[in-house]
């Protein structure tokens, strides 16, 4: 008898059988020849998922919010002026974290559920000057998307280095950083990429490096500056052992193996496979009556759904009954309406079939819980979709 809940939260996510296995292979040493392979391997393809050709990628052991810290320490310098739009809780994070390295920080929050309003950051950069602008691709505490490619052409039409926070896009939503001019996209592992927590991934443009490389004084983190790291990066892409820190060993040959999944399945088609899983998402839970914290179906996450509860209904009541169901979906983040929604994380490994098992959780949970709805409503909304596509 399976003994496993299908874990259906906004990461981490399920991961594939073979990526699992190469956490479980024997650990080897950091600069054998074999492992340097798969770190160079790793890093080479990263440039092909994030379609960064010349970009500069890092890998570091530590979460999403390291990668986010590990852009800011580089890039800001006391008296820097830096610009955030959030649509969510990690957006807000980047008010504090650039600020802890000194940057004057003006903060543009948009309407819960809404995204970024472009000419709204036009007037502002037209306004003030401002060295670095961040964004978040897609606000795990929201669902809320953001549309990267206007970010990096206002970046590039105003001078000012552009951070993407792609911790929940990054291999689920369609992403060009070069082409778009963005200059650091960051993510973590456990999420689209398809490997369990642990590993902080970015890719670096040329200008990002060279602003870093004009500093006057060293970045005041020593665990994420670049001086420590670039050199490290650049030996194992070369086949050359090198050292700062241990890396996660496993992890990354986990990681190497996961690129290389999403590379054989190939960027359209993964990114086309998760915009069918949004659509039959937002399909399913619109049948179901549920309202969803996005406002529009235009800047709602292909990777994760934020559906709210009905009325009546609680998550104390109903996410256990979900999980006895056979799912485990997670409750809201954001704190002005935490009580308010449950959130919902389809990306990476799941396939339609997990997606629909999930609704169909719901749905029992909805049922149990006196909600007054058509039993299979959702279900068949969703199957409609994906049976289209």
């Amino acid at each position: 008898m399976k003994d496993r809940t299908l874990l259906m939260i906004p990461g981490p996510i399920e991961f594939e059988p073979d990526v699992l296995q190469a956490l479980g292979a024997p650990t080897t040493s950091h600069v054998s020849p074999d492992f340097i392979d798969v770190f160079g391997q790793a890093l080479e393809r990263m440039r092909k998922v994030f379609q960064a050709p010349s970009g500069q990628p890092f890998v570091l052991s530590g979460s999403g919010t390291l990668a986010m810290d590990c852009a800011g320490a580089n890039l800001i310098e006391p008296g820097d002026r830096a610009l955030v739009l959030s649509t969510g809780v990690f957006g807000d994070r980047f008010e504090d974290l650039l600020g802890r390295y000194g940057a004057e920080v003006t903060v543009l929050r948009f309407p819960l559920g809404e995204t970024v309003d472009f000419n709204q950051v036009k007037s502002e950069l037209d306004r003030s000057s401002y060295k670095v602008v961040t964004a978040t691709h897609v606000d795990t505490s929201t669902a809320v998307r953001v549309d990267p490619q206007q970010f990096g052409e206002l970046g590039r039409q105003f001078g000012v280095l552009t951070i993407l926070d792609g911790v929940c896009s990054v291999a689920g939503e369609k992403l060009h950083q070069e082409e778009w001019g963005i200059d650091v996209v960051l993510t973590a592992s456990q999420k689209a990429i398809g490997v369990p927590p642990g590993l902080a991934l970015l890719v670096v443009s040329k200008p990002a490096i060279e602003a870093w490389r004009e500093r006057k004084a060293p970045a005041r983190s020593y665990y994420a500056d670049w001086e420590k790291w670039l050199p490290i990066m650049e030996a194992y892409e070369e086949r050359r052992p090198s050292y700062f820190g241990t890396p996660a060993v496993n992890l990354i040959c986990a990681l190497n193996i996961s690129l290389g999944q999403i590379l054989d399945e190939g960027l359209d088609e993964r990114i086309s496979r998760h915009c069918q899983l949004g659509k039959a998402s937002r399909a399913a839970f619109a049948a179901l009556g549920l309202g969803t914290v996005p406002t529009a179906a235009e800047h709602s996450a292909n990777t994760l759904s934020a559906p709210r509860y009905p009325d009546g209904v609680t998550g104390a009541d109903l996410l256990p009954k979900i999980r006895a169901a056979g799912a485990i979906l997670a409750g809201g983040l954001h704190p002005a309406i935490q009580s308010e929604y449950f959130r919902i994380g389809h990306m990476g490994a799941t396939k339609a079939g997990d997606l629909l098992a999930a609704i169909g959780a719901v749905e029992t949970g909805l049922k149990q819980s006196g909600y007054d709805f058509e039993l299979g409503i959702g279900v068949g909304a969703a199957q409609r979709v994906i049976a289209a596509c």
